[in-house]
């Protein structure tokens, strides 16, 4: 009743008080190109310079270096990695009438990439403790007109690439990586970008390796897709003014290059911290209600968010916001509820597993230069809301 809630409410002020109000961002990109400003301004002004804006120098050697980071032989700069999915599809000639699978949790790009194509996404529903496709509930899904399989890295965390290699195989499917939010991550000790027919990644700016705006990367080992995607993404063309695919203008800028040179000498580094702020985070929320996030032993993930859940979201997000920790939501509306999708006849209780999730879960500020203070002030944070919660309920 009211006299409940209203107790509830003060006994959790009264214990969130006590602590010294400190502002945690939820991502702090100051922090990571500080140090590297310098050398940054020297490369965008090698840009300017030479005037080579679009497909200069820098395109193309840091195409050859984020293939070779990624283990793979060819990677293509293009200008977002919606892109990158999209023209990946288009270079395995999937359209209308072909369906791809895609997990019902991830950010709509993944999905909107198969519409765009004039195919239709067919959703999947994820695995319990996971927040990757549930490989178990794959098969189910596949059809005459099943044409790929479309499994997300989410998070940061590779999804089960050895399961789903196999049954594209069995089904002669293509498979393309979102690696999207997992730049660098392991699975059973390769790099995502090299596990299946093709790799998604983007340079968005908070990603684990970001440009200064839009960007991302086609990486595959197949000389045709790369052909055919460089094609794509300039106007269509393979020589100047003849023009033998789609006309399409999908270029990475040479300025974003320029600065993804010198960000991916860092990848590796940042990724660590990462990784550590997730081992702090996971022990000092150990023994409390929320759920932190499970890695399976055969991958090493890049953390790219780190995310809990919670009984009451709604509450928890909201003190910690008055706590100046700033938090985020991926994903509060799955895709198969999404409006725009409204048409493929979906309806809630399809995939139970991610509406339950998209209701609970929580991102806490995660970046490499988090200090084990600022984890130790969020958490506290966390098990105190959740002690008066618990106390209360």
């Amino acid at each position: 009743g009211a006299g409940v809630g209203s107790s509830y409410e003060s006994n959790l002020s009264s214990k969130l008080e006590r602590l010294p109000v400190m502002k945690v961002p939820f991502v702090n990109l100051q922090a990571q190109h500080e140090p590297l400003q310098a050398e940054i301004n020297e490369a965008i002004a090698s840009v300017f310079t030479k005037t080579n804006f679009i497909l200069g120098e820098d395109v193309a050697l840091f195409e050859q270096e984020f293939a070779d980071y990624c283990a793979a032989p060819y990677a293509i700069g293009l200008d977002s990695g919606l892109s990158a999915l999209k023209l990946a599809l288009e270079a395995f000639n999937i359209g209308a009438g072909d369906e791809v699978i895609v997990p019902a949790n991830t950010f709509i790009a993944t999905a909107a990439a198969v519409t765009f194509v004039g195919a239709r996404p067919v959703f999947v529903d994820i695995k319990p403790g996971t927040y990757n496709i549930d490989v178990s509930k794959i098969e189910a899904a596949i059809t005459p007109k099943t044409r790929a399989i479309l499994p997300v890295h989410l998070y940061g965390t590779p999804a089960d690439m050895d399961e789903i290699m196999a049954l594209a195989s069995k089904h002669n499917l293509i498979v393309i990586e979102d690696a999207c939010q997992a730049h660098g991550a392991y699975y059973r000790g390769r790099r995502v970008g090299s596990l299946g027919h093709a790799a998604a990644f983007s340079f968005y700016p908070a990603k684990n390796l970001g440009a200064a705006g839009d960007g991302g990367a086609l990486v595959t080992s197949d000389e045709r897709v790369m052909n055919h995607v460089k094609a794509l993404r300039n106007c269509g063309q393979r020589e100047k003014y003849v023009h033998v695919a789609a006309p399409y203008n999908h270029r990475l800028d040479t300025l974003h290059a320029a600065v993804l040179r010198i960000k991916l000498r860092h990848l590796d580094e940042w990724n660590a911290g990462r990784r550590q702020a997730a081992i702090l985070y996971n022990r000092f929320l150990a023994g409390t209600p929320v759920v932190t996030p499970s890695t399976p032993p055969s991958v090493i993930p890049v953390w790219h968010l780190y995310v809990i859940r919670a009984e009451d979201r709604a509450g928890l997000q909201a003190h910690l916001q008055e706590q100046g920790i700033a938090t985020g939501l991926h994903y509060p509306l799955p895709l198969h509820l999404q409006p725009y999708y409204q048409s493929l006849g979906y309806k809630r209780g399809d995939f139970p597993i991610t509406e339950a999730y998209a209701d609970q879960i929580l991102s806490l500020p995660m970046f490499p230069e988090l200090s084990e203070e600022q984890i130790a002030y969020v958490t506290d944070a966390v098990k105190a809301f959740e002690a008066t919660r618990v106390a209360v309920g």
